[in-house]
């Protein structure tokens, strides 16, 4: 009997090691980052698994939503409040519906030319299997009518990823590089996880597509892993159009949260652009 138990057991961790673990990635999604000119603009905010469009996390109410504007890299940034036009919706995934954001901004918000860095610090998640805490402060950089602003300016959050390259204007097949900052200082052999928007997102309807871009030939390939370098910074290929997620796990200064550990990450996207 014994014997028998130990065996069910030693099978059960074999299951458990061989099911992959994909990557939370908090999204701040709108379909086109380099616009011509200021315009409206609608926001998904989805706590989900993106290459996978997999099981979509319940979001609670974000502690902030903000953007920072700059006209020209000389201007003074200018941040604007954007908690008021979060509306609680329900994302579909291909597994499940869980609670989401959308914000739909008027043209005033982004009706000047210049950089516009959205920033987000969501809820802390908690993740029940690991029995954890997540927080991922998240930042999207859009630009209109190509006149650089702020995107490389640290944003002054807990923990980011300040990019080296434009996020809103890279070719596919070149490389994105950004630095890891942490209470605004480098984050050396920060642990990175990096994922593509596999699955389109349907705004409208509010979920993924179910047709995959691409197929990973295995699971390794689903969420990727590399390290920064000793001055926090690191550098990735963007071989596929479309979004690149950037994650860097529990970077942030805060550990816990109601008496639990805390993951505080910071979460970069980045957008890659056929050359036509």
């Amino acid at each position: 009997m014994k014997r028998t138990v130990m065996t069910i057991f030693s099978m059960l961790a074999v299951i458990a090691m061989s099911v992959p673990a994909f990557a939370h990635f908090q999204m701040v999604y709108t379909p086109e980052i380099a616009l011509d000119k200021g315009q409206a603009v609608d926001l998904s905010l989805v706590f989900t698994h993106p290459f996978e469009a997999g099981h979509t996390m319940d979001m609670g109410t974000p502690e902030e939503f903000y953007v920072l504007a700059q006209r020209g890299e000389e201007a003074k940034s200018k941040k604007t409040d954007l908690k008021e036009y979060l509306k609680p919706v329900t994302w579909t995934s291909l597994t499940n519906s869980g609670q989401a954001y959308e914000a739909k901004l008027p043209k005033k918000i982004t009706r000047s030319m210049g950089d516009y860095t959205f920033v987000l610090k969501p809820a802390p998640y908690y993740e029940g299997e690991e029995d954890i805490y997540i927080q991922q402060v998240t930042k999207m950089v859009m630009n209109v009518g190509g006149l650089p602003g702020n995107w490389n300016t640290p944003a002054g959050l807990p923990c980011e990823i300040v990019p080296l390259d434009k996020p809103y204007a890279n070719w596919v097949g070149g490389v994105f590089r950004g630095v890891v900052l942490s209470n605004g200082k480098p984050v050396p052999n920060a642990e990175l996880e990096i994922e593509y928007m596999n699955h389109a997102p349907d705004m409208k309807n509010r979920k993924f597509e179910k047709k995959a871009a691409v197929e990973a030939p295995q699971d390794s390939f689903v969420t990727m892993g590399i390290r920064t370098n000793d001055r926090g910074e690191f550098t990735i290929g963007l071989p596929k159009a479309g979004w690149w997620g950037v994650c860097a796990l529990g970077v942030g200064p805060e550990k816990t949260h109601k008496g639990k550990e805390l993951s505080q990450d910071a979460v970069l996207w980045v957008k890659a652009v056929d050359m036509k």
